[in-house]
């Protein structure tokens, strides 16, 4: 293994995937222990290398940890995830606390006042869409499925207030 054959891999992965500084090293470390264990060495033994084509990929620019947690954030509030399951979600693929809160707080502050509280409200009925829940479920199964509506809303990390109101929304109201 070379410098030069783990630059590549890393050129490759992201050429395919907007990744974070976290997971393109999970991704090469991950590559390097498959083609060491094949040839029968030692994977630690490449760890500074993993750690150096990394750096490398920040400092030319093809990582940065702010940029993918801004677009991963846009993409999973269009599904409808709450704030809790971004914040879960972007710690699962490395993104550092902080730099969640930044975007979050970017998010916030994009929008007119009054409008912050918006964006969990659009989340949890795009969510609710998605999954066809509440107003989106068919009419004569509306009142069978509420409850199971509520829980679905709450696993997904709304708030039972907020559950409660897009569950019990009436079709008309759906806009």
């Amino acid at each position: 293994m070379s410098p030069a054959w783990l630059e590549r891999a890393a050129l490759h992965y992201l050429e395919r995937y907007s990744a974070s500084t976290e997971m393109l090293r999970r991704t090469l470390a991950r590559r390097v222990q498959k083609r060491a264990r094949a040839r029968g060495e030692d994977p630690a033994l490449f760890t500074d290398l993993v750690t150096t084509t990394v750096a490398r990929a920040v400092s030319a620019g093809l990582v940065d940890d702010a940029r993918f947690a801004d677009t991963r954030l846009a993409t999973l509030r269009r599904r409808g995830t709450s704030s809790r399951g971004v914040s879960a979600k972007l710690a699962a693929k490395g993104v550092p606390r902080d730099v969640v809160e930044a975007a979050m707080l970017a998010e916030r502050d994009a929008l007119p006042d009054g409008e912050a509280e918006a964006i969990e409200d659009q989340a949890a009925r795009a969510y609710a869409k998605r999954r066809r829940l509440g107003p989106y479920r068919r009419p004569d199964q509306r009142a069978a499925h509420r409850d199971r509506d509520l829980a679905a809303m709450a696993r997904a990390g709304f708030a039972y207030d907020l559950a409660r109101r897009v569950v019990d929304l009436e079709p008309d109201d759906m806009v």
